[in-house]
């Protein structure tokens, strides 16, 4: 397959064809893939995920450059929400990190949720296939901002970094509770303002008190005091993130392979999902049970979402028993 071929090659137009395909649910997007998959897992996946406001673009941008400056190429999957007019990511690429375009050694996606939970797009892993492919050595993965629903990243990412900043208060203690859990280095952003140190003192008693982090896989979380916008902290960071990298390849492979895992299981989980909820509309309508007529029936009252989902799916409707 040409764009196949393109993409191997590093070909930028080819991937960004691919990517927007693969968001648009593009049909023949599912053979490049088929094609891509022999050729991904050698790119290590960063995942930047915390709450809204907190500088995870800002952190992305300053890692670039220190990514790029040891020769590395990147990719950039930055996930926004949703436009609710036109269904595309709000917050587009062209207004983030502009300075990198002209670098053909990075390459920056922006993609929409599409009402998605978890802090991801359904699509989010496809597309790292296909900037592993591509020859990307670190996946950069900024997730929506939604708070606790964001674990989701820890499916997809090898290393994954927790942004908080000072003056959450009781909301440190909240994160306890979810996704500070998934963080393998946490990082108190925006340092200059006061608090700082006491969010940094609170954190290191999360992790001392729980042994946060690391998915039990034996890493101590690092944490990490940052001010991205003056570069502060910045070469601490990155330090930290190929520390858990070279971390994961000591173990034996091990972990590495266990993460490969857990986005494989994701991946099929997403395919299965997908080509058996094509499958059960087809045979709706050939069984002259459109989806469109079923809506009618829940918007009347004639049933109910729970009802008619146990019906779908039942033998009888299936497979016209």
């Amino acid at each position: 397959m040409e764009i196949v071929r393109r993409i191997r090659s590093g070909n930028i137009r080819a991937a960004a064809r691919l990517l927007r395909d693969i968001d648009d649910r593009i049909p023949s997007a599912h053979d490049a893939l088929r094609e891509l998959y022999p050729y991904t897992g050698k790119a290590h996946v960063v995942g930047i995920t915390g709450s809204p406001g907190v500088g995870k673009s800002t952190l992305v941008d300053g890692l670039t450059v220190r990514f790029r400056k040891d020769g590395l190429t990147v990719g950039i999957l930055a996930i926004d929400p949703t436009s609710p007019f036109t269904g595309g990511a709000i917050l587009g690429d062209r207004i983030r990190m502009q300075r990198h375009f002209p670098d053909d050694g990075v390459f920056i996606r922006s993609l929409a949720t599409r009402g998605q939970f978890g802090g991801l797009t359904r699509s989010t892993n496809d597309m790292i296939s296909v900037l592993d492919a591509m020859g990307k050595d670190v996946i950069l993965v900024e997730t929506v901002g939604v708070g606790q629903d964001e674990v989701e990243i820890v499916n997809s990412a090898h290393t994954t970094v927790l942004v908080t900043v000072p003056g959450l208060g009781d909301d440190v203690q909240a994160l306890k509770s979810g996704i500070l859990e998934i963080g393998n280095i946490l990082v108190v952003n925006k340092a200059d303002r006061e608090g700082a140190e006491k969010t940094a003192s609170q954190l290191r008693g999360l992790v001392d008190m729980r042994k946060i982090g690391g998915n039990g896989d034996g890493w101590n979380p690092v944490i990490v005091k940052t001010d991205a916008h003056r570069g502060m902290g910045m070469e601490e960071l990155y330090s930290a993130i190929c520390g858990h990298r070279d971390f994961l390849l000591r173990s034996g492979r091990e972990e590495w392979n266990e993460m490969a895992r857990q986005r494989a299981k994701r991946q099929l989980m997403e395919a299965l999902r997908e080509e058996a909820v094509k499958a059960i509309l087809n045979r709706m309508e050939d069984r002259g049970k459109p989806l469109d007529a079923l809506l009618d029936e829940v918007v009347e009252r004639r049933t109910d979402p729970y009802s008619l989902a146990s019906e779908i799916v039942s033998e009888k409707l299936c497979n016209g028993r």
